[in-house]
This record gives structure tokens, C-alpha cells and sequence, in this order.
């Protein structure tokens, strides 16, 4: 179904069936829920990224388990589900570069990590610059991009090298 033929069924509906629909679309998808709360109601947004933000922490610092699981897929997936929201740019930024400095962190702490575990903390690090960059937010978040550096020092396959790189080339 198109979105036009969408609205036109919607249209052929009472104001209580809409409710009724909404509601259990409420009831039924997280998402939704999540897009209500900050649609109807924006100060939730900040309820809502500190949520989003576990998520990314949990991955390489868990509260509910004993071994981190450092899936980067699933940190992803919490930024983008958070996007979805359409919140202010800072905020999109900021779990950006949560994932960034928690997989360096990680690192710091647990010491050598596989070769792909550094392309992909590499990989969301230039992402993150890009998008400050963008939005232009790279002075607001220049001590974060910092930390990143200094936890990513000790470790190994070029990764020191490669996270300076990229942030001398957004930060000159």
C-alpha cells in the first residue's frame, strides 16, 4: 500500500477508529512509542537518548551480564533507531561518539582487540566526524573526539595511528 492509498483510508475513518488504531499501534511497537512520546511530547527526547545511550554503554560495559558482547551492530541500530525520532543533531552526535569512545575505552581496559574491532571503532569514528562536520557541531564536541585519541593510544594494528589521522583531518 502506497502512502497515498494509506491516507485515503484513513480518511474514510472516525476520529475514535483513528484513536483506536493509534493506540494499539502504541500499545504493540516500541518504536512507536518511542515516536509518540517525543512527537506529542518533546521533552521526553532526553528520556529517550539516555535510554538509547545504555544500550551503546551496555555493549562494552554491561550491568545484566558478565561478558561484554561488543557488537557494534547493535550499537548502530540504537543510534539509528534513535535518529528515527528526528532529534536535535547534539544528541545524534553525542551517541555517535559514545560508541566511539566506549570501544576505545574497551580497548584501554581489556587490552588487544581483533583487527576488526579496530576497523569498525576506525569506521564509526569517521562517521562521527562527518556528521559533526555537517551539522556543524566539531568545536562543540572537540574534547569528546579527544578522548577517543587518548583511550585509543595503547593499542595495536595501526589503530593509534588511524584515529589520529582522522581527527587531525577534521581538527586542523
Amino acid at each position: 500500500m502506497s502512502k497515498l492509498q494509506l491516507k485515503k483510508e484513513l480518511q474514510k475513518l472516525t476520529k475514535e477508529q483513528l484513536i483506536e488504531i493509534f493506540a494499539e499501534l502504541y500499545d504493540t511497537y516500541k518504536p512507536v512509542k518511542d515516536y509518540f512520546k517525543t512527537r506529542l511530547n518533546p521533552e521526553n527526547i532526553e528520556d529517550l537518548f539516555e535510554k538509547y545511550k545504555k544500550v551503546i554503554i551496555n555493549e562494552f560495559y554491561p550491568t545484566t551480564r558478565l561478558r561484554p558482547k561488543t557488537r557494534f551492530s547493535v550499537a548502530r541500530e540504537a543510534i539509528a533507531d534513535f535518529n528515527k525520532l528526528k532529534p536535535p543533531p547534539k544528541f545524534v552526535a553525542e551517541l555517535m561518539l559514545t560508541l566511539v569512545e566506549y570501544a576505545c575505552k574497551f580497548t584501554n581496559d581489556y587490552g588487544s582487540q581483533t583487527e576488526q574491532y579496530y576497523i569498525s571503532a576506525k569506521n564509526n569514528f569517521e562517521r562521527a566526524l562527518i556528521f559533526l562536520q555537517k551539522e556543524d557541531l566539531l568545536d562543540a564536541f572537540k574534547s569528546q573526539c579527544e578522548k577517543c585519541l587518548v583511550y585509543s593510544k595503547p593499542n595495536g594494528y595501526f589503530f593509534p595511528d588511524d584515529m589520529k589521522d582522522l581527527f587531525e583531518k577534521y581538527y586542523q
